[in-house]
């Protein structure tokens, strides 16, 4: 079976509570690996990310890993947020320097996300499995493309077990980057991170941020869409389907889908993914996932 992974975001009210609920309920049908809880800039979701954690694992039944920033927390603060994981049950960390918010004076005690791994690795031993994140388009704020390979490589020198990418839309980028880190002796697991589009305008707004690519052609026909929203999920499942073909057919070791705390991108694409002939091994369990698509 091939391994998936879903990422989710902390919700800060009921109602988003309530959508994060649904979409696990749904999700938990595919058999994720674990689910990761990302951590906002600046530590701005500090309160909601254990929360949410604990909600996951502790309801939800889900091997959850949350996401672990170094900006703006002092080495006091990150022992305790990471003892507190441990004592909930977690044993997989999601590693990284973060963004420092604008107008944030102090970025922390720690200033790298390699930095974060040799903290955790000498503090906790191998109580946790470390991922970090890695950018086949290259970070934005990386001077070239083999800088940003060092910064993976000493993310990986520190303890790092597995690596998830940022999202994109080109395979080859994904297998030049995989290449280009293999030769630079870089030998763990590199997991490609998946976008489904459900919304172009949002993922024309993520991927400015980002540094993510659309390319042209595809950004192109999702705009001759225009407000037809339903073609433009319709294109995009079959775009993003097809990307994962290619990466599994060329040897990726799992998908790491990032949700947007919606079930719905997600099942329509392991819906294509599951039909006859891919390369995406299902368990039995898919047979009533995978039956039919709702919201």
């Amino acid at each position: 079976m091939t391994p998936i992974s879903f990422e989710f975001y902390p919700p800060k009210t009921d109602e988003q509570r309530a959508q994060l609920d649904r979409t696990a309920l749904k999700l938990k049908a595919y058999a994720p690996e674990y689910v990761s809880c990302t951590f906002g800039a600046g530590g701005s979701t500090l309160s909601y990310t254990p929360e949410t954690v604990r909600r996951l694992y502790e309801e939800h039944g889900f091997d959850a890993a949350p996401h672990l920033s170094c900006v703006g927390g002092t080495r006091e603060e990150i022992r305790e947020l990471l003892a507190r994981y441990r004592d909930l049950g977690c044993r997989r960390i999601v590693a990284l320097r973060g963004d420092l918010p604008s107008g944030m004076g102090h970025p922390g005690d720690l200033r790298y996300a390699s930095d974060l791994v040799a903290f955790i690795r000498g503090e906790f031993g191998d109580t946790f499995r470390i991922e970090v994140a890695c950018y086949p388009e290259i970070h934005p704020q990386a001077d070239d493309a083999l800088a940003d390979l060092r910064h993976f490589k000493a993310k990986v020198d520190a303890g790092a077990d597995a690596a998830i990418t940022q999202y994109f839309y080109s395979a080859e980028a994904y297998f030049h980057f995989v290449d280009a880190a293999r030769k630079a002796g870089i030998e763990v697991p590199i997991v490609p991170g998946i976008m489904p589009v459900s919304n172009f305008s949002q993922l024309r707004r993520f991927s400015e941020t980002c540094g993510a690519e659309i390319p042209r052609w595809m950004r192109k026909r999702m705009q001759a869409y225009g407000d037809d929203a339903e073609a433009v999920r319709e294109f995009g499942a079959d775009i993003v389907a097809t990307l994962c073909r290619r990466l599994l057919e060329g040897g990726a070791p799992g998908l790491h889908i990032y949700t947007l705390n919606l079930a719905k991108p997600t099942q329509t694409l392991l819906s294509r993914l599951a039909a006859p002939g891919s390369p995406f091994r299902r368990s039995e369990e898919w047979a009533v996932a995978t039956g039919g698509v709702s919201e």
